[in-house]
């Protein structure tokens, strides 16, 4: 499971938002083998007054996952790689202008379909 806020100027990114979530989701599924329709994405857009980030471009862009625990360094580290290759290339970014940060919980933290997310039957693994 995973869940991704897009944090940004809305002057650079409202209307864009489809196309950021599939680059996203694009680096998902190729780092950690989530389904296309496991796609749970929000978009947090800022009037300039309210995104105070002195140093960066106007098309910065924060990026937070929040997931289950249990992947190893090296797939944290697919993954960031390929949201950079993919953000960058497909958006014309300068890697200045994106972060990421993971952010997990234990499963049991979370509730899915009325379950703790430590019983819920998943299609695609977290052990990676």
């Amino acid at each position: 499971m995973s869940q991704v806020k897009v944090y940004g100027r809305r002057s650079a990114w409202a209307g864009r938002q489809q196309e950021v979530s599939d680059l996203v989701q694009a680096s998902l599924h190729e780092a950690w083998k989530l389904p296309e329709d496991k796609r749970f994405h929000r978009f947090l857009l800022l009037e300039a007054e309210d995104w105070i980030v002195p140093g960066r471009g106007e098309r910065y862009l924060i990026l937070e996952i929040l997931c289950f625990e249990g992947r190893t360094p090296d797939a944290k580290r697919a993954l960031i790689r390929t949201l950079y290759r993919e953000l960058t290339g497909g958006l014309g970014l300068d890697a200045a202008d994106l972060e990421i940060t993971i952010i997990e919980t234990p499963q049991v933290n979370w509730g899915i379909r009325g379950v703790p997310g430590d019983e819920l039957a998943l299609t695609y693994p977290v052990r990676l």
